[in-house]
């Protein structure tokens, strides 16, 4: 069965499509998606659920797949099951998965959604949450694995200048990894930087989606506008691009959390995901 089709319906004894709400520290894991010889949260989440359930394989479509160190307070996935075995399974699925998951993953939610509903192509937009701390000392000890440490003090008026000038639909192929055969066209809906009050400096990045490393090259970006090596203007300079710009150095990937994941009201689950397929190639 297609991981993008809806689940066969209930009342023909079909498939329960599930959705799970994740967090997780990504610092030892080699990212979301399975790799063979490699731990990861996608391997480690499907194996609990196969362990508990006895269904082997268990597929999870995931809204974003985050990469190696970074990490989520918000993701989103589903899978689906035959209607017997979720039945059994629901009412004490989170306590169960809580049993078996390791420290640095939990399923926080769980729950029978629509069977049109899917994880990825339903989703109307991302967020992420880039930290950074520029304080002279360095990064406090008990942040250092979310917060990135930059020893030298940014400006973030002249970064939030520069992020305003990239908001909008564009190709974003200057910020992004290319992959065979994916548009790198996006609606970049939000970018906000901001002096928390604790000294951190944050990048709200929201979008409708992210392509390969763009979160992290957007921040690499303003980054050099907040240091003071580059000019606010020069960012948007690189939306003229049709190729990744090398000169933008990617952000280090422990500053970065998967945020939330916003969708639809359910009787519009179908028409996005079908949207979204045509628009990404999907």
């Amino acid at each position: 069965m297609s991981r993008y089709e809806p689940a066969a319906p209930i009342r023909d004894g079909g498939l329960v499509r599930v959705r799970l709400d994740l967090g997780y520290d990504g610092t030892a894991f080699s990212g979301w998606a399975v790799q063979t010889g490699r731990r990861t949260v996608q391997g480690v989440v499907q194996s609990a659920l196969e362990r508990i359930t006895r269904i082997v394989p268990i597929q999870l479509t995931v809204a974003g797949r985050t990469d190696a160190g970074v990490h989520a307070t918000g993701q989103v996935a589903h899978a689906d099951f035959p209607t017997a075995v979720w039945s059994d399974f629901a009412p004490t699925a989170l306590r169960r998965l809580a049993g078996v998951l390791p420290a640095d993953v939990r399923v926080l939610r769980i729950a029978h959604v629509p069977s049109d509903f899917d994880a990825r192509f339903s989703a109307l937009w991302r967020r992420y949450v880039y930290r950074v701390d520029d304080a002279e000392v360095g990064v406090n000890p008990l942040r250092r694995h979310v917060v990135l440490g930059w020893r030298r003090p940014l400006d973030v008026e002249a970064m939030t200048r520069s992020a305003e000038s990239l908001l909008g639909e564009h190709d974003f192929a200057a910020f992004c990894r290319p992959r065979m055969g994916s548009s790198t066209i996006r609606t970049l809906q939000s970018l906000d930087v901001r002096r928390e009050s604790g000294g951190e400096v944050s990048c709200t990045a929201q979008a409708d989606a992210f392509c390969h490393s763009m979160v992290r090259s957007l921040v690499g970006a303003l980054l050099a506008v907040g240091d003071g090596r580059r000019p606010p203007e020069w960012v948007n300079t690189l939306l003229a691009r049709t190729s990744r710009a090398d000169e933008i150095a990617v952000a280090a990937a422990q500053g970065l959390t998967l945020v939330a994941v916003g969708y639809p009201p359910a009787d519009r689950y179908a028409a996005q995901a079908a949207a979204a397929r045509r628009r990404r190639g999907g």
